[in-house]
């Protein structure tokens, strides 16, 4: 009955990955019909403005050739109509090549990660940090890592909150957020495409506030005195035509007043407008993606409690956008300098333009770095739901509040090796030491690996490659893919034991962050072999030594090692060691089964496996010439 339920669940786990897969083929399909028929449009359009555009030249020339007849004037405007009409459309289509173009490349991308190609994303290189407690270890950031596989931000603040999170630096997200966001597939498809061919780098936002907070313009224009004086300006001019107008004041007084108030106007304005406008231009550059993506932020609806925060700090940024195009297009205005003149000689244009500026920039100092928070935090929300979207194959953990070590799993499995992975049960109890041993190949530190990963994603509220999981808060530490350092001469052993006493460091003040210390005091640790850069014996006896201390600190290990006699720490502390293996079996082939289970590995494949290549050596001698073997002899 059990294995007819989970065949059952498995078909279900596939139906649902191949649902995903007709989604992106269905959507790719329909983009590249859609890309193609507004080409065959753009073609149309060029024809049909090159057309006009000589229409227009013939009907100047009919114009100037008929004595500037009606008609010729008539043909031209309609000609230039015609033009100014088709050009507009031209470009609006051109806009919806770009942005089709875009989900296509994101469907493109998707559908390659299904079938393992992530090149299109970011692996996360630069966050990679070899003395991290764990990150190296387990392949969280780089080539064909977690990081590589999750990607999806499109933003600079969004991608560095990611690697945060996968860095247990900062843990921000719930599986409910999760789980919402992996059900918008519309808005993650438009979110992405907005960052496809580039990375739109929020953080230089964060740059501008600095430079904002040297002053654009003298501080007297958001005064209220001066606001009371440009009240009193704008109502004297129409006060003075009123009183030339019924011959109460002289004809000329009104002008001559209109012309002073302009160039006091100009003369006091001018200079900060232009530092404006310098400033506006680079702000518009910097937040011209930034507002894109808030304009999709806030077209989600029913979220979850935990999100509306986000979402309604986006809502005011988008208003402050909207306030800055206003002063922009005000900007642009000004190139007309008799237009100018009307506009500040009236209105007081230029003064009301700088108040209207510094309140934004008060603003946009006030609220920017909230915005970019929220915002980047939507942008990893968005690689979490599209990771949940794309492994439907995937649960939730149930993580609870302890504050010891506790993991529980039923069938886990490594993320990374899909339909091929041999799924394991496995538990850990708080203050254990569990002790792998098992031959080469066999499936240890892949093992561990899966532990690790699996832990990593479901302290991020993500789902995990496992039937059931259930886990506590706790902190990681793992030492298994150790390098020397020649340049810096640091030796391979001396690497491992700088090491150690980073990870017992760790564990007697666990920290992710610089002066930050760890929600939890317990910490299991991952090893893969201890002291590998030493003699069997004196391995031996160290590792021995380093298990029986670390027990007197708040940690629960789980280790990986060939060495079979350190699987006797289970007969002299049996409430503290167990043994766990992965065994193998020798014929004619040596059988890996991967499965983990209790006791004591009793096959080794080492000398096995040699023999079969030093059969080559006789190989090579019956292939060579019989001078060659002559020379080898001598």
């Amino acid at each position: 009955m059990r294995l007819l339920r989970n065949t059952h669940r498995t078909q279900i786990r596939q139906l649902k990955t191949m649902e995903n897969q007709k989604h992106y083929l269905e959507q790719k399909a329909k983009m590249t019909a859609v890309i193609s028929r507004l080409k065959r449009y753009n073609r149309y359009f060029i024809v049909g403005e090159i057309a006009l555009f000589m229409l227009i030249v013939a009907s100047i020339a009919v114009f100037a050739m008929t004595a500037w007849s009606k008609s010729g004037l008539l043909m031209a405007v309609v000609c230039l109509s015609a033009y100014l009409f088709t050009r507009f459309f031209d470009n609006k289509n051109a806009s919806t090549i770009k942005q089709t173009e875009q989900l296509l490349a994101v469907y493109t991308h998707e559908l390659e990660a299904i079938e393992g190609n992530y090149s299109a994303f970011d692996s996360g290189q630069d966050f990679i940090d070899y003395h991290h407690p764990f990150t190296f270890d387990l392949d969280v950031f780089g080539q064909n890592s977690l990081f590589a596989r999750l990607n999806r931000t499109v933003t600079t603040g969004g991608k560095a909150l990611l690697a945060r999170n996968l860095s247990f630096e900062e843990i921000q997200f719930q599986p409910k957020e999760i789980h919402y966001m992996s059900h918008q597939v519309s808005f993650m498809d438009n979110f992405q495409a907005l960052g496809e061919g580039q990375t739109i780098d929020t953080l230089a936002m964060l740059a501008l506030q600095n430079e904002l907070s040297k002053a654009s313009c003298p501080r007297w224009f958001s005064t209220r005195w001066s606001l009371i004086v440009a009240s009193l300006m704008l109502c004297l001019l129409p006060l003075l035509i009123i009183l030339s107008l019924f011959g109460l004041i002289e004809g000329n007084v009104p002008v001559f007043y209109a012309t002073l108030q302009f160039f006091i106007v100009y003369l006091a304005c001018n200079a900060a407008t232009r530092n404006i406008a310098k400033r506006t231009a680079k702000i518009h550059r910097e937040a011209e993606g930034f507002q894109q993506l808030i304009k999709q932020c806030v077209s989600l609806h029913d979220l979850p409690l935990s999100l509306q925060k986000e979402v309604d700090t986006l809502r005011n940024a988008r208003q402050q956008a909207a306030l800055l195009t206003s002063i922009i297009n005000r900007l642009d205005r000004r190139g007309n300098i008799l237009g100018l003149m009307i506009i500040d000689t009236f209105g007081l244009n230029d003064y009301f333009l700088i108040r209207e500026y510094l309140r934004w920039e008060h603003d946009f100092k006030a609220q920017i770095a909230a915005q970019v928070k929220a915002l980047s935090h939507i942008d990893a929300l968005v690689s979490w739901g599209r990771f949940a979207y794309n492994h439907p194959e995937t649960t939730t953990a149930e993580v609870t509040t302890e504050q010891k070590v506790c993991f529980e799993a039923e069938e886990i499995y490594h993320p990374f090796l899909g339909t091929k992975a041999v799924k394991n049960d496995f538990s850990i109890e708080n203050g254990s030491y569990t002790i792998v041993t098992g031959a080469n190949m066999a499936g240890k530190s892949t093992f561990l690996r899966t532990i690790g990963i699996n832990y990593i994603l479901a302290r991020n509220g993500a789902p995990v490659f496992a039937k059931r999981m259930r886990t506590s808060s706790f902190n990681l530490f793992s030492s298994m893919r150790t390098t020397d350092d020649l340049a810096g001469g640091i030796s391979y052993f001396n690497a491992e034991l700088r090491r150690l006493q980073q990870l017992i460091r760790f564990c007697k003040h666990p920290f992710y962050v610089q002066g930050k210390p760890a929600e939890s005091p317990s910490t299991l640790i991952i090893l893969d072999e201890i002291l590998k850069g030493t003699n069997s014996l004196d391995k031996l006896n160290g590792s021995r030594l380093f298990l029986e201390n670390i027990c007197k600190l708040p940690v629960t290990g789980l280790i990986a090692t060939h060495d079979l006699e350190l699987s006797k720490l289970a007969n002299e502390y049996p409430s503290r060691f167990s043994n766990y293996c992965f065994e193998i079996e020798l014929g004619t082939a040596v059988t890996y089964s991967y499965k983990i289970t209790p006791g004591v590995a009793q096959n080794q494949n080492a000398t096995y496996l040699l023999k079969g290549v030093l059969k080559e050596i006789d190989g090579l001698s019956t292939a060579q010439p019989q001078g060659e073997r002559a020379e080898f002899a001598g």
